[in-house]
């Protein structure tokens, strides 16, 4: 067990299946957890499982509230937030000539300027304490680019060239900015895919298998603990060797 005693974590998109298993990681490990979702009812679930985590819901799309939202979680905190975990993120396909505007829009606004904007209120309060790690949840498709997923693999790709540039900006203040780029990660929708056809994505990956959201997870716990204080910049992959930086 690696010990978050004491830490005070601020996780988005708690409620999907890479958010929850994050946060029940975090949990086990005895972090002190904001978990946010906008899903009502899976946020009341989540009230239901966990005791010991505050469940707040909240619309990081709406850009004008953020300044205050983290505010109140620093509060909450007592004035000390140790990790922001940006992993929440949506998607809206289309082939790039057939993409409207809002379709753009909408997945860009979400992943990308939403992680910022919650990402630059953090910072200001992590300045503070002269310490803190922001840990920034991107995709494989951030380095690949996918057919159909224009506006998603600008978003992702955006987060990691935000993230070495925030790193460098704040390492001398002791705050560190890393991404996890996972691969396919096991999920409702994979469940959905026809056997043939996840035979064939399955045989991209070098593990030949789909990982699973505590494969993510494990991982955000690495970067959330002491042992991850001397990297800062980065990008871990959790890929099954599907993709190689």
């Amino acid at each position: 067990m690696t010990d978050l005693q004491n830490l005070n974590i601020l996780l988005t998109g708690s409620t999907g299946g890479i958010g929850g298993a994050i946060l029940n990681k975090l949990l086990q490990n005895k972090a002190n957890v904001i978990a946010t979702g906008t899903n009502e009812k899976k946020l009341d679930i989540i009230k239901k499982k966990f005791t010991d985590v505050i469940v707040k819901k909240f619309d990081i799309t709406n850009h004008e509230t953020i300044q205050d939202f983290i505010e109140e979680c620093n509060e909450i905190f007592q004035k000390k937030i140790d990790v922001l975990i940006n992993n929440a993120g949506i998607t809206n396909d289309n082939l790039a000539i057939r993409m409207k505007d809002e379709e753009w829009n909408k997945v860009i606004n979400l992943n990308l300027t939403s992680s910022f904007l919650l990402t630059k209120n953090t910072i200001k309060k992590m300045l503070k304490n002269k310490n803190g790690k922001i840990i920034n949840i991107t995709s494989v498709v951030g380095h690949t680019g996918n057919i159909g997923q224009a506006n998603y693999a600008a978003s992702k790709a955006g987060l990691i060239g935000m993230s070495k540039s925030l790193a460098l900006e704040y390492g001398k203040k002791n705050i560190k900015v890393n991404c996890i780029s996972p691969g396919f990660i096991k999920s409702d929708m994979t469940e959905n895919i026809n056997e043939s056809y996840k035979k064939t994505l399955e045989e991209k990956i070098s593990l030949e298998r789909f990982g699973t959201p505590d494969d993510v997870a494990n991982v955000v716990l690495f970067l959330s603990s002491e042992l991850s204080d001397y990297i800062t910049g980065e990008t871990i992959h959790v890929n099954g060797g599907m993709y190689f930086s």
